[in-house]
């Protein structure tokens, strides 16, 4: 078929994602396979089982190959990070143009960013991403697009996103040793925000909220420009450990309970309900657990993770200007009634993002993707498109071939080699419980 493809690599701390996406000929994006694995490496975002995260990487691209009709043969991946150890500064940035009288044009906002990578950071830490906010050229502040004005001297302030250099380098040994490529490493919350958020929430003001497993992150967007990120140390993990202190049951039961009963407000009808959780030893007797206590520890550290999330809009200096609100995603934003408890605790609207807004698929292949655990494997392909479009630089180095124009078939790759030795491993179906 010869068409290009980007592929999303959302390594998580519950589960690792491989989204595969193409463009169709009216240039909307299209996720044409998935794969999905559990992750048996990875801890509150951060790489501590190498071995184990390429286990669960080899499945889940493994997975997405084989529900591809035709050859399809991953070779590298746009991946995002997250994790405790992410933090983010403030920074201005200035270049020199040689011709004052010539206008500004991409390559001159490139340079001036290259320029940032530059910078001496404290030991243990490099930047990992850089974002210009407003530019100012020849001493007049306030462009936000600089692209088509003359002007000598060119600055910016920028958001700059930095990283723990082992932790970034553990995530590319995971790619290199599944045999991928690296384009590019994206700020988790970045991606995701690809996924859920509209232009205009963007330019009114808005903050994106990814709970996952491990991490919850914050991005606060305004005017279109990202203003501040953040990383809470709490995800929907934590939650699951909660309820198995708290109700001493075993964790697959707490996290059982979480997901079927689950609410982030206890005000629903069935709080009374009693529900039995089997015994730790074989014929004991059931435990029986009320909704209502369940509900209760769930809310106790939602309102927690809540008020971090409120902390980092104050930390911001953009609260009073968010007025498309908050937009919760990523797998702990599927507690029942969570919007409600954010709009209590923050006085701001708050809403569900769900990553298939922005997407060419059809009902049925859209339906399977309406969750918004997936938020940031899409938004990964989404952002790859753009890199691509951005930088006009989209190669065929990833292809998606048709077996029957080669007389000798499809090629046999490393997934395809390894398929049998994981396939007890991969789940068929795209819609499991996280």
């Amino acid at each position: 078929m010869g068409n290009s493809i980007v592929v999303g690599l959302d390594i998580g701390t519950t589960k690792i994602a491989c989204f595969v996406g193409k463009q169709n000929d009216h240039g909307k994006i299209e996720i044409i396979t998935m794969g999905k694995s559990e992750s048996l490496g990875v801890i509150r975002g951060d790489v501590r089982n190498i071995d184990r995260t390429v286990e669960s990487i080899i499945a889940a691209v493994t997975q997405a190959q084989s529900r591809v009709t035709g050859h399809l043969n991953i070779r590298s991946v746009y991946v995002g990070i997250a994790g405790q150890h992410i933090k983010s500064i403030q920074h201005s940035g200035l270049i020199t143009r040689d011709n004052a009288e010539s206008l500004i044009r991409q390559p001159d906002i490139d340079a001036l960013i290259d320029d940032m990578y530059k910078m001496v950071m404290k030991p243990g830490e490099e930047i990992i991403s850089v974002f210009p906010q407003e530019f100012i050229i020849d001493n007049e502040p306030g462009h936000k697009d600089p692209i088509g004005i003359a002007g000598g001297r060119l600055e910016s302030n920028c958001h700059i996103i930095t990283g723990n250099v082992s932790a970034v380098r553990s995530i590319k040994n995971c790619i290199e040793l599944a045999q991928l490529e690296v384009k590019e490493i994206i700020l988790e919350p970045i991606a995701s925000s690809h996924a859920v958020l509209g232009e205009e929430e963007k330019e009114a003001g808005v903050v994106l909220v990814d709970i996952g497993g491990g991490t919850t992150d914050v991005a606060i967007f305004y005017e279109g420009i990202l203003r501040h990120t953040a990383v809470i140390p709490f995800g929907g993990n934590i939650i699951t450990d909660d309820i198995k202190q708290g109700c001493q049951i075993m964790r697959k039961y707490a996290e059982q309970l979480k997901v079927k009963y689950g609410s982030a407000s206890p005000t629903d009808s069935l709080l009374h309900q009693v529900v039995g959780i089997p015994g730790i030893r074989p014929g004991a007797n059931k435990k029986e657990i009320t909704v209502r206590t369940l509900s209760m520890i769930i809310e106790a550290r939602m309102s927690e993770i809540i008020d971090f999330v409120k902390y980092e809009i104050l930390n911001s200096g953009y609260e009073d200007k968010m007025s498309a609100g908050i937009v919760l995603t990523g797998g702990g934003s599927q507690l029942k009634h969570l919007p409600q408890l954010v709009m209590l605790r923050t006085g701001l609207d708050a809403r569900i993002g769900y990553p298939t807004e922005h997407l060419a698929n059809t009902k049925e292949m859209a339906e399977n993707l309406a969750s918004p655990i997936f938020a940031t494997g899409i938004g990964l392909v989404i952002n790859g498109f753009q890199s691509l479009s951005k930088f006009k630089n989209v190669t065929d180095s990833d292809k998606i071939d048709d077996p029957s124009a080669s007389p000798e078939g499809p090629r046999e790759t490393f997934f395809t080699k390894m398929l049998k030795k994981f396939e007890d491993k991969v789940p068929r179906m795209f819609k499991e419980e996280d």
